[in-house]
């Protein structure tokens, strides 16, 4: 599983025009899924996002996570993470989960987080999206459930 975080002032998704997901102070997660992927990652991933502590203390320093914060996250499915470029100029999604899968693991995720009081929104499995964000600082992390060891 793999996740590029994003923390941000404010970050919506929009579907055929229409605003489906939308927050402000927090993280627009785009996440995903590997075929190889199972609940330990979704728990690993989950825990990893919630515990980051990139948000500013008192004293300007990152020091607080997203739930000493109050903060919200936005969740995108994204398979092109999985993209594999190192061959010729069209990547290889090899990798990446069946929809089935990738369905099933992304919402347990968008659970766990949920299951965490964080305040949750997400996008649309498998639409074209449209997703506009405000990186705050910027700080932009990249997670990757099966490089955790």
């Amino acid at each position: 599983m793999r996740a590029v975080v994003q923390r941000v002032s404010s970050a919506s998704v929009t579907v055929e025009g229409q605003t489906v997901g939308a927050i402000q102070h927090g993280f627009l997660i785009l996440l995903g899924v590997e075929e190889e992927d199972t609940q330990t990652d979704v728990a690993w991933m989950a825990a990893k996002v919630t515990g980051l502590r990139v948000f500013e203390d008192e004293d300007g320093k990152m020091n607080l996570d997203l739930k000493q914060t109050k903060g919200n996250a936005l969740v995108v499915s994204q398979f092109t993470l999985l993209g594999d470029c190192r061959k010729g100029r069209r990547p290889s999604f090899v990798a990446a989960a069946r929809p089935e899968k990738a369905r099933s693991l992304y919402e347990s995720f968008v659970a766990e987080l949920k299951g965490q009081d964080i305040p949750t929104e997400t996008g649309t499995f498998q639409a074209q999206m449209n997703v506009s964000l405000v990186n705050d600082g910027p700080v932009t992390l990249l997670l990757d459930s099966q490089r955790r060891f």
